[in-house]
């Protein structure tokens, strides 16, 4: 991940850039300018600045974990027997070496840490949940799994 440099201020042509990006990160420059109503060589230059900045952190593909074969997402609140930094870091590696998580996220208020993760089946599931049980300095675990996901939007209100 690159440093995050000073966060330039961004004006109305910038959010409709980052607008349409979000939207739609793979349309051409040309049609990212005239979407943002400027010529393409600036509107190269402004999309590299919010990259530099930090801004646009990268781009994706949104796939569908249920076709690729993950059939379970599930979310863990994870508490801890410690809130030391060392204990809070070794736990953030930890599942972050995992692949099935998702996303991790430290929390206030009800737990340490919430994760989204995939599973195959509940047997995974059983299994994954097994593990962050049995992790050190885990103290407590509560489980939810999806039933279904009406709004998943990435990206933020511009």
């Amino acid at each position: 991940m690159k440093p995050i440099l000073e966060t330039p201020v961004l004006d109305g042509i910038d959010r409709r850039i980052l607008a349409e990006l979000q939207d739609d990160g793979r349309m051409t420059n040309v049609e990212l300018a005239k979407r943002a109503g400027i010529s393409a060589p600036p509107c190269l230059r402004r999309v590299r600045r919010l990259e530099e900045a930090g801004i646009i952190r990268g781009y994706h593909a949104d796939t569908n974990p249920q076709t690729l074969g993950w059939e379970i997402t599930f979310f863990a609140i994870v508490g801890l027997e410690s809130q030391k930094e060392v204990v809070l870091s070794a736990f953030e590696q930890m599942v972050g070496d995992w692949p099935e998580v998702r996303e991790c996220h430290m929390i206030r208020g009800g737990g340490d840490f919430l994760l989204r993760l995939v599973a195959r089946d509940t047997a995974h599931e059983n299994v994954l949940t097994q593990k962050l049980t049995g992790a050190p300095h885990v103290s407590r675990v509560q489980t939810l799994q999806t039933i279904r996901t009406s709004r998943h939007l990435t990206g933020v209100p511009l």
